[in-house]
């Protein structure tokens, strides 16, 4: 039987700077079954240059003007982290947060996580790659925007700085948001596994939650989806979230997907065989059948119930002659 797939509520930045709204994300992705809530973590001063724009999507969402301004009114500080770990704790859901600087790497490890979220953006900084293999225990690589021999520079690096590929699942991921369903390209994840032999998942931000099924089907061990309390806020993120009860939904199906994958192994389950005589069928007699008599094509037939002779023994049965006599619809015997 295939692991479960991990679900992974992407809060990100849609608590808008508010530790409260940040927090009754824990509840809605508590309650809809998600594995893990992540957050993102960064001060904006370590993170963007004054003179950084922001991209296409936020200004879409939030206008023009700089990407400090915007991460100035969306960080956690260490206060609101700390509240967050005790109430995932609270509600038996794993913490995660993705840091885009050092100092957020060592608040997080300061905190106790092992854990990183390694973001799209951060897969080419290489001292940040060192910084988190130093203290994590285990990473998720996302890979937007990302070349195969990208993927691999990270993956060394990391290798490097002390953490074994095993301890890395590298998500394949587009970044734009949303993500247009034919930028989605979920067979990469097949060539990134088989590339570096290493465990894959999905970073989703399309609209909807089709593709992460889609993910989970083609054997993703993490589903990653943005959520939102409410779509409607404004923020650069929201648009490409799905609602609480939209997250449930994917919990939901992501789980049924990861059961329905079995084993690989084709044989009868323990329900089809309990089926098989009933829809199966026998060769019986098409006609009254007298002793010495010989079967042919005319005087026999096929019917269930399957609990006689397979049909699949006709053409040894033809020609043989009849060791009794067979009344029409008797089953068969030699």
């Amino acid at each position: 039987m295939m692991s479960r797939v991990r679900v992974i509520a992407e809060a990100g930045v849609n608590h808008n700077g508010s530790p409260d709204r940040a927090l009754a994300m824990v509840d809605a992705a508590a309650d809809a079954g998600a594995d893990a809530i992540k957050f993102q973590s960064f001060v904006p001063e370590a993170l963007v240059s004054p003179a950084a724009q922001k991209a296409d999507y936020q200004k879409t969402q939030t206008g023009d003007g700089s990407q400090l301004e915007m991460l100035r009114a969306l960080q956690l500080d260490a206060p609101s982290h700390e509240r967050l770990l005790a109430a995932c704790a609270d509600r038996g859901i794993a913490f995660l947060s993705s840091p885009f600087d050092i100092p957020s790497v060592r608040l997080l490890a300061s905190l106790g996580a092992r854990e990183f979220k390694i973001a799209s953006g951060e897969i080419t900084n290489l001292p940040m790659l060192r910084e988190i293999a130093a203290c994590a225990e285990s990473v998720l690589l996302s890979t937007g925007m990302a070349t195969l021999d990208e993927i691999a520079a990270a993956i060394e690096a990391l290798e490097a700085a002390g953490l074994e590929r095993s301890r890395i699942t590298v998500l394949h991921c587009t970044t734009e948001y949303p993500t247009p369903f034919d930028e989605v390209n979920l067979l990469a994840m097949a060539e990134i596994r088989d590339r570096f032999g290493i465990e894959i998942g999905y970073s989703d931000h399309t609209r909807g939650i089709e593709v992460s099924v889609a993910a989970a089907a083609l054997g993703a061990t993490v589903v990653e989806k943005h959520f939102t309390l409410d779509r409607s806020l404004p923020g650069p993120d929201h648009a490409a979230s799905v609602e609480p009860d939209e997250l449930a939904s994917l919990v939901t199906a992501v789980r049924n997907v990861s059961v329905a994958l079995g084993d690989g192994h084709k044989v009868p389950t323990p329900t089809e065989s309990r089926n098989m005589p009933l829809v199966r069928k026998s060769i019986v007699a098409a006609a009254g059948i007298a002793k010495g008599e010989t079967f042919t094509e005319a005087n026999l037939t096929t019917k269930r119930p399957g609990t006689g002779l397979s049909p699949m023994l006709w053409d040894s049965v033809i020609g043989q002659q009849a060791p009794r006599a067979f009344a029409p619809d008797e089953m068969i015997e030699l």
